[in-house]
């Protein structure tokens, strides 16, 4: 068992949270440092579980699994989101990659752009999910992003998904 102690300033070990991750999410950022190892073995396990089950031929199981899945979609969404956010966070505030986005092997991309980018493409799955489903605890739900976004958009999404998530959390306190 790790001596780790979690801390906002440091909520997994090695992790050094940005000032911007910490105004953000607060004291909530430990919890997100214990959901990046958490998604990543449920991630796994879930998909060896579905491939098993479809090797042995139990179609009731790969059903049950399906259905299970598409349960837990927005929950998914919603952690994964919080978690690529206060990572994006953490490498501070810039641009994005432009929607539709083309890959040039001469240009690599910064990895900071990426993963803000990705933060956002996350955010916006969440908003279409809970657009179509009505499932927002907070209301005010941007659009989704399209091609052709400005960077405020994919910022307006972001914080969507932060207050979503920030707001699940405060329930179980």
């Amino acid at each position: 068992m790790s001596a780790h102690r979690a801390s906002p300033d440091e909520p997994w070990p090695g992790w050094s949270t940005s000032r911007a991750a910490q105004a953000a999410y607060g004291r909530h950022l430990v919890r997100i440092g214990e959901l990046i190892p958490v998604l990543l073995y449920s991630s796994a396990m879930e998909r060896r579980q579905l491939a098993a089950a479809h090797t042995a031929g139990d179609q009731d199981h790969v059903d049950f699994q399906v259905n299970s899945l598409a349960r837990e979609c927005r929950d998914d969404l919603l952690e994964l989101a919080a978690v690529l956010d206060a990572l994006a966070l953490c490498h501070g505030h810039g641009s994005y990659l432009p929607r539709p986005y083309q890959e040039d092997s001469r240009s690599p991309v910064p990895k900071d752009v990426e993963l803000r980018t990705d933060a956002s493409d996350v955010a916006s799955e969440l908003v279409s999910h809970d657009r179509q489903h009505k499932t927002s605890v907070t209301g005010d739900i941007p659009s989704a992003l399209e091609n052709g976004c400005t960077d405020a958009e994919r910022d307006a999404v972001r914080a969507y998904a932060r207050r979503e998530w920030i707001t699940a959390q405060e329930r179980y306190i």
